[in-house]
């Protein structure tokens, strides 16, 4: 059988593995479908998204609550929403080899694409994973894994008002996991089964939903451009009303041209006031707002911007997966912005059988790492390997102690995308790359 080539994904997917970026859940028992691990390498980037986009829409903002809502909560919750009766996809089953699909991704809903068997008749497929609560299993102790956070957030309305009072229009930020059983996992990390998000429910005026629809949509593309995505592979697409969520007036899909195809990165929605008003009518809690400067009380309505964790993670490696040549030979390197790569700079000696330059090399590494945190310190390998193995992981800055270093206090800076060295004193060095990392 004559082998296929190897995809861009396939080289995303090989690099990440062999870098410590990501693995396959449960790996050495033959994995799980549609489950990730983070590695080391995996967890610094996640982290950096996460914690960028935290300082970017709470920390920075005075109308922004953070919140942190438990995984599983009372069932009436995703019946009020309308997630038990409606949080499902269209389901095909082949007749011969059993294998299910998602009806709407079949080009013949009558023919299985995988051994062109006979597919049954379509059906709902509800996507929550249900679970138990206690020592008994009857139909009082169901509850569920949230299938999105901005229920937890929605919940929680009531507590941010009587405990903060804050100002109108404001908002509720959540970063938090969740789970969707799939049909068909796949395309890597792109459709997972426990995924992440990063989700706001901002609270407006009805009055008010278009210019801030409009606010929310610049908000997201500023961030597209501050971790470094290139905004030419994203297309905002208006959703048509028969394929928009139940509780969505206006939606606005921003999707991305990954190597399998254009498809949904972020969502940006207005929500009516419909989760307020559901949750206060299964609660028989009044979910209003008070305004003390006109004496109004009302419900407010909500524009929801809302960001998939893993999906971001997975268009910043698109982007980043460079090849070029350097030095003669073909050379892979992460283009990932300084802002966000995992590794800041990696701090060599030239030399690892030479202990001065060993030691040298040990207390640069030390200085720059109490300023600059996410430093790393490499003498595996001649330097050239040194500087292929920091490119693969996006290392922007190689930082090399030779013996000018020792005569002058100087140090090599490399640059990973041009692979420009330059001259710098020792004590320019962290205030140096603190400059080019923000």
């Amino acid at each position: 059988m004559k082998n296929l080539p190897e995809t861009k994904l396939d080289k995303i997917v090989s690099l990440c593995k062999r870098r410590g970026f990501l693995y396959q859940g449960s790996e050495i028992y033959g994995g799980l479908s549609g489950t990730f691990d983070y590695g080391p390498l995996g967890v610094a980037l996640k982290n950096n998204v996460k914690n960028l986009w935290w300082k970017m829409f709470v920390d920075d903002r005075e109308d922004m609550y953070g919140v942190d809502a438990a995984i599983l909560m009372n069932p009436k919750v995703w019946q009020a929403s309308g997630h038990i009766g409606g949080f499902s996809d269209p389901m095909i089953e082949c007749q011969k080899c059993k294998k299910h699909f998602q009806a709407d991704n079949l080009e013949d809903k009558n023919k299985c694409p995988l051994c062109a068997g006979k597919l049954g008749a379509e059906r709902r497929f509800n996507m929550m994973f249900k679970t138990s609560i206690g020592a008994s299993e009857d139909e009082s102790s169901v509850s569920y894994l949230r299938p999105e956070t901005a229920g937890g957030i929605f919940v929680n309305f009531k507590n941010i008002i009587d405990s903060f009072h804050p100002k109108f229009p404001f908002g509720i930020a959540q970063i938090g996991k969740a789970f969707r059983n799939e049909i068909a996992p796949r395309d890597f990390i792109f459709r997972l089964r426990e995924l992440e998000q990063m989700e706001i429910e901002y609270f407006i005026r009805e009055s008010d939903w278009e210019a801030e629809f409009e606010i929310w949509r610049k908000h997201m593309e500023e961030w597209m451009d501050a971790i470094g995505i290139d905004r030419s592979h994203v297309h905002e697409i208006e959703v048509p009303a028969e394929n928009r969520a139940h509780y969505s007036k206006r939606t606005i899909d921003f999707e991305y041209e990954f190597p399998f195809g254009q498809k949904e990165l972020y969502g940006l929605a207005y929500r009516t006031d419909f989760d307020l008003r559901s949750h206060a009518k299964g609660s028989s809690v009044p979910l209003e707002y008070y305004d003390d400067a006109t004496g109004e009380r009302f419900v407010p309505h909500v524009i929801e911007p809302s960001l998939g964790v893993d999906r971001t993670i997975l268009a910043l490696l698109c982007d980043a997966y460079t090849e070029d040549e350097m030095d003669d030979e073909m050379r892979v390197y992460l283009k990932l912005h300084p802002r966000i790569a995992p590794v800041k700079a990696a701090v060599f000696p030239l030399l690892k059988n030479k202990e001065e330059l060993v030691a040298k090399a040990r207390l640069v590494y030390s200085a720059i790492k109490s300023e600059i945190g996410a430093v790393i310190f490499d003498d595996n390998g001649n330097i050239g390997k040194r500087y292929r193995r920091q490119d693969e992981i996006g290392t922007p800055y190689c930082v090399t102690i030779d013996f000018d270093t020792l005569a002058d206090d100087t140090v090599t800076v490399r640059h990973r995308d041009t692979g420009k060295q330059e001259r710098m004193p020792i004590g320019e060095l962290a205030g140096f790359l603190k400059k080019v990392i923000s």
